[in-house]
Formats: structure tokens, C-alpha cells, sequence
């Protein structure tokens, strides 16, 4: 009897031990009919063949279609993710998402390839997912600038090269296109720093690690001067390597807050004059249901809204700000070591943006994220590394496969030079072992996103009848998710269509709104009080109520019916008598 008394005591210790254990967070494994390996990248070409290859696995939810051709004629691809069981995807709310606006920023494609892998896989698998692409649409462009791309994988280039279109383009104003580009002198197939062995320089090699070029302590000699990235002067004007590929910025040549080249450089002649933009925006317009967008970017960690100039603060109202910062807040728990920021406050000012012309120009709530930060790999990030500790560590962890050695050249213009550093993988761009992970964190935050485009439902009504034939209907329609159906700055600059009321089957006799339910206070409609004009919309996370005067017989049959452009339209019916109806029942 002690014994089973004992058992009986350590299994009820255990199981109340078990509450207060640990939550395990690890993910049941779903199985995708394409295997993508999530530890590379892949170039212009093999992005187009796994985009193709989803397609074919999934034909029941995916579609793709070409936008068009950038400037050396690839295709700009958009894949729509609609359930057509649930309705067609223009009467859904849709986000757009796109990535590899600038060439180099290769991981943002990786990050849209992930969010269509991901949610394929887990259609009738994971409820969240599911329920969310019975609801809404999905746009995906995942890269915005093929050519770009196309050229940083294919050429030598830095970190920070093949950032533009690749349109032949005078960014020196010579009168020649792209003739001043980089060189890859040494041939190691990335391009470098170099710098000029000078007894009189300001530099010098590191004693401890020669890898590394530092300011030469005071009182001490230097013997070498910066000269930049390597290359040489190719068009005899003494720069070095200003008028490579290209040269127009994706990310300046937007409508909203456009300005010329000589203020925001990059921006081209006039918006959307570079194809790549002009055919996304064309995309977009004609899909007035996007309610929500996102831009993938490359470094800084960071959930970037707009404005992009401090003079356009106004245009954001105290609501509007209120949902970006329920987002954006959420994306800092979901996003470790990423940042919520304002454009223009936190980073820079920048003219012609993407997600400003989305927000600003279009009133649709936008981000663009920034992928990479180096706190995501190093040790301590709450630290400061001396850089002999930094290549120390990076020797231990990336086995010198980001650096290369620096060897002397006899430069024809600046005689004996070194040549090395950081290659074109060393700076902004994932590793690759650590790629599946961002490209996860980042999707669970534009899911999240997601989830929150508005969704609508009749929520109550209540009938009185006042006399024989005249009615009073008051009606409750609920907002259950963050994002408004209609922006504040929509409804300020007119942006798009209003929301709409109707009502059938009975004659309007006056309309309105009211700020609940038992309020007297009517707030009336103008004009044709049968289809009710809400430029307001109806706000995240709440209920809007309306009311109508109304003639009619008793037992005829209401129909309600509200639409937004942002929103899947709803409708609701009852007859005509003295009560209340819960839609909900």
C-alpha cells in the first residue's frame, strides 16, 4: 500500500511540475512538394525555375505571370496566392511583397521565395496559415530588379555594387554610358579595397594582424593612403570606378515625393521611368485591394515606415500611427535585434521611395525591412569588438571565406598599391547558414501583418418600429483586426473609393452614423441615404454603428450589404419586425 501511495505521489509531483516547465518551441515538420535547400542563393535564372516549380506543385493556389521586361529583357515575375475555392483573389484583401529592389540585396528574393515555400506547405496543414489563405491574397514579386542581380552574381562586384538598374546610364555626365566601372585586378573575382604603398601615408597594417589597415597611432609613420575600391581610371577623368552598370535607383524613381537627380540621386528622369517600376505600379493600381505591402531590403535590421521627409509627418494621423506602431512593435518581439523606425528620423531622407508611394500615394500600410545585422551573429551584440578580436572570431566561425589576403599590383596610375579585404559576401548579405532563419523570422512578421488586414462582419442590429410603416435600423459592423479598412490619409487626400452601406428592400428615409448604440445624436448622410458613403472607413480593432429611418412593410426582407475596397465585402439579411439579431447566432 506505502509503495502505490509513493507511485501515486510521484506521479501527481510530476504532473504538477509539468505546468510549470519549460514551453518547448520546436515545429512539427511539414513537408513541401518542392525541395528548396534554404542554406544558398540562387541567381536570376534559378530563381525563374523554382518560381515555376511551385507553381507546378501547387496549381490550385499558385499562378505566375510576367509583369514584363526589365531593361535587358528578363521577365519580372508576380506569383498570386489565392484560394479560388474561397473567391477570386481582387475580391480578397492582398498584400504585396517583393524583394531585390537593389541587385546586391540578394537575400530579400530568398525571403519571398520562403514566404511562398512556407505557406504552400502549410495549406491544410497548420490552421493559422490556412484559415489566413482562405481569406486574403498574396503578391509576390521576388525580385524587383532581375538584372541587377543577374549582375552581381555573374561579375566580380563589392558588397555594395550592382545596386541599380542596369540601363546604360552617364553618372558622371561625360557623355559616355558605363564606362568607368570596377576591375577586378587581382582576379580574385571580387571587388576590393586598394590602397598605395606612400611613406608618407596616414595608414598602416596592423601589427598584431596584418589584415587589418588602420589610422597610424599619432607619432607614428604610415605608409599607406586610401584610394577606394579597385579599379582603375578607365576614361581618364581621375576617378576611380564612378560610372559602372547602370545607375537609376528602383527605390527613388516612386510618384510620391519624387524629386530630380541633382536632390535624391538615382531617381531618373521622371517617376516610373525605368520599366521595372513603371510595370510593378501598373500591377498595383489595377489591384486597388492590396491593403498591405512589404519591401524586402538588405541591411541595418530594421522595420522601416514611412514618411520618408520630415515634412510629410502630417500626412500620418495619430490612428495611422497608431496601427504602424501595433505592427511594428510586434515585429520587434518576432525579430530580435531589429529595430521599429521612421525613415526620415531614424535613418535618412529618401525622395521617391517604394513603401512611401504604397503608404503615401496609395494609403496602403507598408514596411520595408532591412535583413541582415551583424548582432545576429556575434557573440555578445551588446559589446563593442576591437577588430582584432572581430577577424579573431570571424576566422573561427566563417573559416576566412569572406576576406581576401592583400598583394601588391603595379597600378598604371598609382604605381605600387595593395589589394584585398572584405569580398562581395563580407558585408550586408547573410550567411548562408544562418539564411532559413531570417528568412522565417522575417516572414512570421509579415504574416502577422497579414492576419491583421482588415476583416468585417455585421455584428447586430435592432428593429423599432416608430409608426405604422416607419422603422428605425440600427446596425453594428465590427472591424476584428488592426488595419482599417480605410487609412486616415486615404480619407484625407481622397485616395481610392469610400466604403459603402446599402441598404435593399425597404426606402431610406434618413441615414447616419451614430457612436453606439443607444445614442440619439444622428449624424446624417447627405444624399442617397440607400448606399451610405463612409470615407472614414471603419478602424482596426472596432465597431462602427449605423442608422436608418425607414419605410416599409412589416416581414419584408432587409438586405445589408457593406463593401471597402481593402476588405472582402460582407452581407446580412432579416425581416422587418421589432427586435434585435445577433448575426453571430
Amino acid at each position: 500500500m506505502k509503495n502505490t501511495l509513493r507511485s501515486i505521489t510521484i506521479m501527481g509531483a510530476l504532473a504538477v511540475s509539468s505546468l510549470f516547465a519549460p514551453m518547448t518551441l520546436a515545429q512539427q515538420q511539414v513537408p513541401s512538394k518542392v525541395d528548396i535547400s534554404w542554406n544558398r542563393y540562387y541567381d536570376s535564372d534559378e530563381t525563374t525555375e523554382i518560381v515555376h516549380k511551385l507553381v507546378k506543385a501547387y496549381p490550385d493556389l499558385l499562378s505566375v505571370e510576367s509583369l514584363g521586361k526589365s531593361e535587358q529583357g528578363r521577365d519580372l515575375w508576380v506569383i498570386t496566392l489565392n484560394n479560388k475555392k474561397t473567391g477570386k483573389d481582387t475580391d480578397k484583401p492582398a498584400m504585396y511583397i517583393d524583394g531585390n529592389v537593389h541587385g546586391n540585396e540578394i537575400q530579400a528574393t530568398e525571403t519571398v521565395l520562403y514566404s511562398i515555400w512556407y505557406l504552400t506547405k502549410s495549406y491544410g496543414e497548420v490552421d493559422q496559415l490556412t484559415e489566413l489563405i482562405d481569406r486574403v491574397a498574396f503578391y509576390f514579386v521576388p525580385s524587383q530588379n532581375p538584372d541587377g542581380r543577374a549582375e552581381w552574381f555573374a561579375n566580380p562586384n563589392s558588397p555594395h555594387s550592382a545596386r541599380t538598374g542596369q540601363r546604360p546610364t552617364d553618372n558622371d555626365y561625360d557623355g559616355q554610358l558605363d564606362e568607368d566601372g570596377p576591375d577586378d585586378l587581382d582576379g580574385d573575382g571580387h571587388i576590393t579595397q586598394m590602397w598605395k604603398i606612400d611613406p608618407n601615408g596616414r595608414y598602416r597594417r596592423n601589427e598584431i594582424d596584418p589584415r587589418i589597415i588602420e589610422r597610424a597611432p599619432q607619432g607614428v609613420d604610415g605608409n599607406l593612403t586610401r584610394l577606394g575600391s579597385e579599379g582603375i581610371d578607365n576614361d581618364g577623368d581621375g576617378q576611380v570606378n564612378e560610372d559602372g552598370p547602370g545607375g537609376y535607383d528602383m527605390n527613388r524613381n516612386w510618384a510620391s515625393d519624387w524629386q530630380p537627380n541633382y536632390i535624391q540621386y538615382g531617381a531618373g528622369e521622371y517617376p516610373f521611368d525605368s520599366l521595372e517600376t513603371n510595370v510593378v505600379a501598373q500591377f498595383i493600381l489595377k489591384h486597388p485591394n492590396i491593403a498591405a505591402g512589404q519591401s524586402y531590403h538588405n541591411t541595418g535590421g530594421m522595420m522601416l515606415r514611412g514618411p520618408g521627409a520630415s515634412y510629410l509627418d502630417k500626412l500620418y494621423s495619430r490612428s495611422d500611427r497608431n496601427v504602424y506602431d501595433q505592427l511594428g512593435k510586434a515585429g520587434e518581439d518576432l525579430l530580435p535585434y531589429y529595430d521599429y523606425m521612421v525613415i526620415h528620423a531614424d535613418l535618412y531622407t529618401v525622395h521617391g521611395g517604394f513603401v512611401n508611394w504604397l503608404a503615401e500615394g496609395l494609403g496602403i500600410v507598408s514596411f520595408t525591412n532591412e535583413l541582415w545585422t551583424d548582432s545576429r551573429i556575434m557573440p555578445d551584440p551588446s559589446r563593442e569588438f576591437t577588430q582584432e578580436e572581430r577577424m579573431h572570431w570571424q576566422d573561427r566561425m566563417l573559416f576566412g571565406q569572406t576576406f581576401t589576403d592583400f598583394t601588391e599590383y603595379e597600378h598604371p596610375q598609382h604605381g605600387q598599391v595593395l589589394i584585398g579585404g572584405g569580398t562581395k559576401y563580407s558585408s550586408r548579405v547573410t550567411p548562408p547558414f544562418m539564411l532559413e532563419e531570417g528568412c522565417h523570422r522575417n516572414f512570421a512578421f509579415t504574416m502577422f501583418h497579414a492576419q491583421n488586414m482588415p476583416d468585417l462582419q455585421f455584428k447586430w442590429a435592432g428593429v423599432k418600429q416608430l409608426e405604422d410603416q416607419l422603422w428605425e435600423i440600427t446596425v453594428e459592423i465590427e472591424n476584428t483586426k488592426i488595419i482599417p479598412t480605410r487609412l486616415g490619409i486615404s480619407a484625407t487626400k481622397k485616395i481610392g473609393f469610400p466604403d459603402m452601406l446599402t441598404i435593399e428592400g425597404v426606402t431610406p428615409v434618413l441615414a447616419g452614423t451614430v457612436s453606439n448604440r443607444y445614442d440619439r445624436t444622428l449624424n446624417p448622410v447627405d444624399e442617397r441615404p440607400e448606399r451610405m458613403l463612409i470615407e472614414s472607413g471603419i478602424r482596426g480593432k472596432s465597431m462602427s454603428t449605423f442608422r436608418y429611418l425607414v419605410t416599409g412593410k412589416s416581414g419584408t426582407r432587409v438586405k445589408l450589404g457593406y463593401s471597402a475596397e481593402k476588405a472582402s465585402d460582407i452581407h446580412a439579411e432579416f425581416h422587418l419586425k421589432p427586435g434585435e439579431i445577433d448575426f453571430a447566432d
